[in-house]
């Protein structure tokens, strides 16, 4: 194996570095992978590509970006108790401290150590690279129906919306609005197309986001996003409004449309991060028996579960992925994910790199 590897930095001015740097070591309870997919999120941008604007756990500390990662074991430190060298795997984004209330509960996004929680690509190295250097309690096994691709938007976007998706519920009786159609947003149309809903609605700004949806199959019905969408969403709904919102724009605006646009006794989550919102509490929610969740990725166990459904289903999220790029083009693919005029965007390697 080479003792050098090349990773991708994000300073912090719409560019990315390539630098040369050494292959990790494995240490007790580590692994070390062959990077095979990494894609790019959508908080990337947000917090770390154009400005470094991301505290605490969005606090960008100058290393290996990615934190989408799905690779193959190479191998294996002292200690480890499950995986093996071949096996494939996704990576769970944010390593915990493994003690703490929320990481006991398989919640390690919201581990509470502020010395031990370590996000991969934020406070520790991610994905973007060569290899991968992780800790194994942080796998998730990538079962041999599913590709490489496909596992790594499990890492966090797929994994986000299932998580979200399962607070509220859905069912066949639902129709469901989905304000934004970024790949979070697609990802919930595909997801709540499995777990049955009767039919989806979409909004966004983006018309190419709104063709990727309709060309997909994803939404049965697609709005630009505008002043008229609450009254869009009633038309379409004999008056009611949607048994099921997500917000996945962040937008204010959005965020109102998408309460509004519920009907009485509906579910509504927030899935998009940043941003702000406005609403009357009692015309919006309290009187119309609103329920408004927030929830913020998923936990490691419900990321397992999410695999076997993917499976079970016959659901492939690569499928959401539009461009495809080489690490050596890294820089092309982080200013098309910027430019929004895309699905989702992936660093691929070796098989996955088509």
């Amino acid at each position: 194996m080479a003792q050098s590897m090349r990773g991708a930095y994000l300073p912090g001015n719409s560019t990315v570095e390539l630098r040369e740097v050494a292959v990790p070591e494995v240490g007790h309870g580590e692994v070390l992978l062959r990077m095979k997919a990494s894609t790019i999120c959508g908080s990337d941008i947000r917090c770390i590509y154009h400005e470094h604007l991301g505290k605490g756990p969005e606090g960008y500390q100058g290393l290996i970006a990615g934190h989408e990662p799905a690779g193959q074991i190479v191998r294996v430190g002292p200690g480890c108790r499950r995986f093996q060298e071949g096996d494939r795997v996704i990576v769970y984004h944010i390593s915990g401290c493994g003690v703490c209330n929320d990481c006991r509960r398989g919640y390690m996004i919201s581990c509470t150590s502020q010395k031990y929680r370590r996000a991969y690509g934020w406070q520790r190295d991610g994905g973007m690279a060569d290899y991968l250097l992780a800790e194994e309690k942080d796998l998730v096994a990538l079962p041999n129906e599913l590709t490489y691709a496909d596992g790594a938007q499990v890492a966090c976007g797929f994994g986000t919306v299932y998580e979200g998706l399962q607070k509220i519920g859905i069912c066949g009786d639902h129709d469901v609005f989905i304000t934004g159609l970024g790949p979070v947003g697609l990802a919930t149309a595909a997801l709540a197309r499995k777990m049955g809903a009767r039919r989806i609605i979409g909004s966004d700004i983006i018309p190419k986001r709104l063709e990727i949806a309709r060309e997909l199959d994803l939404c049965d019905i697609v709005l630009a996003s505008g002043p008229d969408n609450v009254s869009q969403v009633l038309d379409l709904t004999g008056g009611l409004g949607v048994e099921r919102a997500v917000d996945c724009s962040a937008n204010d605006s959005a965020r109102a449309t998408a309460i509004r646009a519920t009907r009485k006794w509906g579910r509504i989550v927030f899935l998009g991060e940043g941003g702000r919102v406005e609403f009357n509490p009692s015309p919006d929610i309290i009187h119309d028996q609103k329920t408004i969740y927030g929830s913020w990725v998923t936990s490691i166990w419900l990321m397992e579960e999410l695999v076997d459904r993917l499976v079970r289903w016959n659901l492939h999220p690569a499928g959401l992925i539009t461009h495809r790029f080489a690490l050596d083009t890294v820089s092309q693919a982080y200013s098309l994910m910027s430019s929004g005029q895309c699905g989702k965007v992936a660093v691929c390697f070796d098989e996955e790199l088509i």
